[in-house]
C-alpha cells in the first residue's frame, strides 16, 4: 500500500477569490462584502492612536492577508504620491480593487465615521484640561509610541527591499537620501518626492527593460 505523505498546510490552500502572493506563494484573502471592510476598516482605525500606518501594515497583511508586504508596499507608493493622507488613498484605492465604488466608499466611511465623532469629543476635553500637567505630559508620552510604531513599521517595510527591482545598494541609498532630506534638511515632501521619485522609477525602469534578443550569427542559406 502507497505510503500517503501528510496534507498540504492549509495556510497555503487557495481560499475562495483568492489572490496570489507573489513572494510566498500563498493565496491572499479578499474581502467577502463591504460590510466586511467598513468593519475592519473601522478597527484598524480605532487602534490608531498616534497613527494609523502602523496598524494598517498589521491589519491588512499579517492579520487579514488581504495583500502581501510587496504589495502593501506598493499601496503605500501610491498612496503616498498622491494627494491627501495616504491612508486615505490606499483605503478607497483597496475598496475599488476589490469591490468598486462601493468597496471604495465603504472602506473611507469606516475609516472616518466612528473616529471622527471620537475625535470631535476629544477635541472638546481637550480644550477643558489641556493646561493640567497630566494631559501635556500624557500627549508627550504618546508621541513617543507613535514615533516607537513608525520606526517598527519602517523596519518591517524595509523587508521588501530584498526582492526589489532596484537592488538593495540603491534602494537602500534614496531611502537614506529621503530620510537626510525630509527629516535633517526640511524640505518639502513634493520636492523630495519629485526628485528622488523620478530617480528612482528612471532606475527602475532601466533596471526591468527587456533584455536584447542575441544578434545572429552566420549567414542564412
Amino acid at each position: 500500500m502507497p505510503e500517503t505523505g501528510p496534507g498540504p498546510d492549509p495556510a497555503a490552500r487557495a481560499l475562495p477569490g483568492a489572490l496570489p502572493d507573489p513572494a510566498a506563494g500563498l493565496a491572499l484573502r479578499k474581502p467577502a462584502s463591504c460590510t466586511e471592510l467598513f468593519l475592519v476598516f473601522t478597527r484598524l482605525a480605532l487602534q490608531g492612536f498616534g497613527g494609523v500606518l502602523p496598524v494598517a501594515h498589521h491589519t491588512l497583511v499579517e492579520q487579514e492577508r488581504w495583500l502581501s508586504p510587496q504589495q502593501f508596499v506598493e499601496l503605500l507608493t501610491i498612496g503616498q504620491v498622491l494627494p491627501g493622507p495616504n491612508i486615505i488613498n490606499i483605503s478607497i484605492i483597496l475598496g475599488d480593487r476589490f469591490l468598486g465604488w462601493r468597496g471604495a466608499a465603504a472602506a473611507t466611511a469606516g475609516l472616518l465615521s466612528l473616529p471622527l465623532l471620537i475625535v470631535l469629543a476629544l477635541a472638546m476635553l481637550y480644550q477643558r484640561f489641556a493646561e493640567l500637567p497630566a494631559v501635556a505630559g500624557a500627549l508627550r508620552g504618546m508621541g513617543a509610541v507613535a514615533a516607537g510604531l513608525i520606526i517598527a513599521t519602517a523596519v518591517k517595510l524595509s523587508r521588501t527591499l530584498k526582492t526589489n527591482p532596484l537592488g538593495q545598494p540603491a534602494a537602500y541609498s534614496l531611502a537614506l537620501a529621503t530620510l537626510v532630506l525630509v527629516g535633517f534638511l526640511r524640505w518639502p515632501m513634493v520636492w523630495v518626492v519629485l526628485s528622488l521619485g523620478s530617480v528612482g522609477m528612471a532606475l527602475a525602469a532601466w533596471r526591468m527593460r527587456p533584455p536584447k534578443p542575441p544578434a545572429a550569427t552566420g549567414r542564412a542559406p
